[in-house]
């Protein structure tokens, strides 16, 4: 009994040691351009400063569609210990990408999965993310789609057709996957969405995309199960600038929302510490110089010094 109590103990104070004591390293994968050059890496200790890898050389060139785009590239340790990856292949294709690694360098094969390729009226799979449910042990893999003539309610001329809402698939295996099926209509046009736990639900961050009136900001949702239903969006969390591509990072007890100002090429932030009260911090944090939409993630200082060697941390 004293020594389960001793293991809990040292769990807890393990658990909320500042991230530089647990031995992580944040790391960031992004793309730049249009997404042609293919998996980008930055590194923060801090969660404020982040600094290219590699000298801003992809890791991963895009090999998946006739457009050979890798956008939005979103990476997860799996419960395996493997990290798995999936991005936008395409402006106009109906499926994704997805490829695995050990050490961030050596990727398998890159797969497309035809995640719309069913639905003749899709136009596009945009942004695809994953979050892992250990209660039901599956991955969820989500992305934002296009369907022609669904929700005819928020369609509008000025967004050439787009009218987006948020889809998903199960896999327990990245080999098999359910049906898809809608995750999320906010009552909006949105995109861009990536869900964490939160407590004993799920959090979702999501890109209200709509044009008129312009809206082009985040906003948060919440959730029992991964898979929904979702409550009603909040009101933005971001400012009057245009925002999107967020991802999220737990700093102690202060979650940090990272985001692409799109429109004015480059990166803000916004911190909050019960996800109601929302500070913009945009002028705290740096990222390398045409960084675009991706997600952060940890890995620990041995994994980091071997994917750099090179770099002293």
């Amino acid at each position: 009994m004293k020594r389960t109590l001793l293991n809990l103990v040292l769990f807890i104070n393990i658990a909320f040691l500042p991230a530089a004591a647990q031995d992580s390293v944040y790391l960031f994968s992004y793309f730049v351009g249009n997404g042609e050059s293919g998996l980008h890496l930055a590194h923060s200790k801090d969660g404020f400063t982040w600094n290219t890898i590699n000298k801003q050389a992809p890791f991963l060139k895009p090999g998946l569609s006739p457009d050979k785009l890798m956008r939005d590239p979103c990476i997860i340790r799996g419960k395996d210990n493997t990290f798995h990856m999936v991005w936008t292949v395409s402006w106009t294709q109906r499926g994704i990408g997805y490829a695995s690694s050990r050490d961030l360098v050596n990727w398998s094969e890159q797969k497309y999965i035809p995640v719309m390729e069913h639905e003749e009226k899709a136009r596009n799979s945009w942004a695809p993310e994953i979050t892992y449910d250990p209660r039901e042990d599956v991955y969820m893999i989500y992305w934002a789609t296009t369907i022609r003539g669904e929700f005819p309610e928020t369609q509008v001329d000025a967004d050439n057709g787009y009218n987006h809402r948020m889809y998903y698939v199960t896999t327990k295996d990245f080999e098999t996957f359910s049906e898809t099926k809608l995750l999320y209509d906010p009552g909006f046009n949105c995109i861009d969405a990536t869900v964490l736990p939160y407590k004993n639900k799920w959090v979702m961050f999501l890109k209200d995309e709509t044009r008129v009136p312009p809206q082009k900001n985040l906003k948060v949702t919440f959730a029992d199960n991964l898979t929904g239903p979702y409550a009603p969006a909040s009101e933005p969390i971001t400012g009057s600038y245009w925002a999107e591509g967020p991802t999220v990072l737990e700093v102690g007890q202060t979650w940090i929302v990272y985001f692409d100002k799109y429109t004015e090429r480059t990166y803000g932030a916004v911190r909050s510490k019960d996800l109601k009260q929302w500070e913009d911090i945009s002028d705290q944090v740096s990222f390398p110089q045409g960084a675009r939409h991706g997600t952060v993630f940890k890995v620990s200082q041995t994994e980091f010094r071997k994917l750099v060697k090179e770099i002293e941390y």
